[in-house]
């Protein structure tokens, strides 16, 4: 307890009596109950950022070091300390009520984080831990679980207001592999091996500009995934992070991607072994889960009945499903247009401009002249207009022609070839995650992936 014994002659010239009933008590309850928590975490300042200094740099002082420098802890008040959870749809300063807390209390100790922009109370997620320390009815502390390795401490001061200190666990990356061959589909396969959601997500992202995940995938299909783990420093695991590698061997497709931040740009991408973005100018499908219920080319039109060009492609999704930019651009048109119904027109370069029709409603603040990037949502599938069901409609046009969307051979993101500095951190980041690869078990070299599910410290 560095920061402790530091601040404690700058305590010594205060009187003794200065520190009130409830902080004493808090004080002992935190150094007998909750000492071997504290052990494992670092002092930070109210930003968030760490405080490398001594403990009196921090402002306000975290609390751990308050009340482990108290001097006078006689007579101390036993405070009731009760814990509960954040439910679906319910706020936390209902949360902390119930735990005892007026609402008075709650709302003063919360506006404290709030107003610090310690927590953002649009952000919360049931599953929250919140502990309250109470002396009666009066709210004496409270501590927020707000992450897995962070947690957020509020005390009231001897005047009745109220100070906040955040404590970050001090945790050690480590990595972990899975990879296997697809049974029903990569994610239930993925998730069976342990990975998490946001890491199926992200595998799926890497390769969202090449595969076609509803259609494209086959059972046999052979993927591999290598992502971050933190444990605390009881080795217990806390959170996963960022996927290092990402590797899918198919009918379809067959290629490898390395997460890589170029020291130029600083902008994390995937790229392949060559140095390749992964990042195409459009993304192949602006929408994500949906059925191609009708491909480009001449049909019979369902409602006019004449046989003519459909200049796009169809994708059936429910109402309200998000329809994203294919590519950075400006919108030409975000208005009723017709049979299109609720329309979409962007920009993009190189001649380049993406449609979307029959929107039930558009993306906030959508309008024409407004900048885009690709990913943005820019409205959501509906029926408006000469539609018989709810869909996307989505079309390509190539300098006023249109196109089919699903044969374009898009241009690819950046190369690092181009830039030989690049190329070669990026070479050096390849050869450590091929080494972390080998570490957990990968034939480096082969193709030939066995079902397994390992980590490394």
């Amino acid at each position: 307890m560095k920061e402790v014994t530091e601040t404690k002659p700058q305590l010594e010239h205060q009187p003794k009596r200065n520190l009130s009933q409830g902080l004493k008590s808090l004080a002992v309850l935190f150094v007998l109950g909750t000492a071997s928590a504290i052990a494992g975490l670092v002092m930070v300042d109210p930003a968030g950022q760490p405080t490398h200094g001594t403990a009196a740099a921090a402002t306000p002082p975290p609390l751990a070091t308050t009340l482990l420098s108290a001097t006078d802890l006689t007579d101390p008040v036993v405070l009731e300390h009760k814990t509960g959870t954040l439910k679906s749809r319910q706020t936390l300063t209902d949360l902390v009520v119930g735990l005892g807390a007026s609402h008075q209390d709650a709302n003063s100790a919360l506006q404290t984080l709030y107003s610090g922009e310690m927590l953002d109370a649009r952000r919360l997620r049931p599953g929250l831990v919140a502990e309250a320390y109470l002396d009666g009815d009066t709210l004496k502390a409270l501590s927020i679980r707000a992450e897995p390795d962070r947690s957020l401490l509020i005390t009231r001061e001897q005047d009745g207001a109220w100070s906040a200190a955040a404590l970050n666990a001090r945790l050690t990356p480590s990595y972990k592999r899975v990879a296997a061959a697809i049974d029903t589909s990569i994610y239930e396969t993925a998730r069976s091996l342990g990975a998490g959601d946001q890491q199926v997500v992200d595998f799926a992202d890497a390769f969202a500009y090449d595969v076609d995940f509803q259609r494209e995938i086959y059972p046999g299909d052979r993927f591999e995934i290598v992502y971050e783990t933190f444990v605390d420093e009881h080795g217990n695991p806390v959170k996963s992070g960022d996927v290092v590698f990402a590797s899918l061997d198919g009918q379809a497709l067959s290629r490898d991607f390395y997460r890589f931040t170029p020291s130029d740009d600083q902008v994390p991408d995937y790229f392949d072994s060559r140095g390749e973005s992964a990042t195409k100018f459009l993304m192949k499908t602006p929408i994500n889960g949906a059925r191609l219920s009708s491909s480009f080319g001449k049909r019979r039109h369902p409602i006019s009945g004449y046989t003519r060009l459909h200049k796009g492609t169809d994708f059936a999704a429910p109402s309200g499903t998000p329809v994203f930019a294919a590519g950075h651009g400006i919108v030409e048109r975000a208005s009723r247009y017709g049979g299109y119904g609720n329309y979409v027109k962007i920009k993009h370069a190189n001649g380049y401009v993406t449609a979307y029709a029959h929107l039930s409603r558009y993306g906030k603040g959508m309008k024409s002249g407004r900048r885009v990037r690709q990913g943005d949502v820019i409205g959501y599938v509906g029926s408006t207009g000469a539609s018989t069901g709810p869909h996307l409609h989505y079309e390509v046009y190539i300098k006023g022609v249109p196109v089919n969307a699903m044969r374009l051979k898009l241009p690819t993101g950046r190369k690092l070839a181009e830039s030989p500095d690049m190329l070669s951190e990026f070479a050096a980041r390849k050869a450590e995650i091929d080494q972390i690869r080998a570490d957990l078990g990968a034939n480096i070299g082969t193709a030939r992936l066995v079902s397994v599910s390992t980590a490394t410290p």
